[in-house]
């Protein structure tokens, strides 16, 4: 076994996709909105060349409770429940309204 110098490693730093502020603005309210409930503990962020990703999840557990994911395609939005395909939308906007939904729960 060889270990290999952090400094000799290639950073990829031009990654196509990323979330604006405003959209990482929403997706963080929207996060600590059920943070709040009790619904989410954790989260995740990952780029690569064709995708950014927002992880949510319940707990700290190796799956996602659901994954906003970014592309550069028609329909740029995706929403994904425990590895499920949700919705996809044209507008963050109605992602997050879809999210926001789900954290409200009725008391009696």
């Amino acid at each position: 076994m060889s270990l290999i110098p952090l400094t000799s490693y290639q950073f990829n730093h031009n990654s196509k996709i990323y979330f604006s502020k405003y959209e990482l603005n929403l997706i963080l309210e929207c996060y600590s909105f059920g943070v709040s409930t009790g619904e989410w503990k954790d989260y995740s962020i990952n780029f690569d060349k064709h995708s950014a990703k927002f992880c949510f999840y319940k707990n700290t557990s190796s799956f996602p409770e659901y994954s906003l994911i970014k592309k550069n395609v028609k329909k740029p939005y995706t929403l994904k429940f425990k590895g499920k395909l949700q919705i996809s939308k044209n507008n963050i906007n109605e992602i997050i309204f879809f999210l926001k939904r789900k954290n409200i729960k009725i008391l009696q």
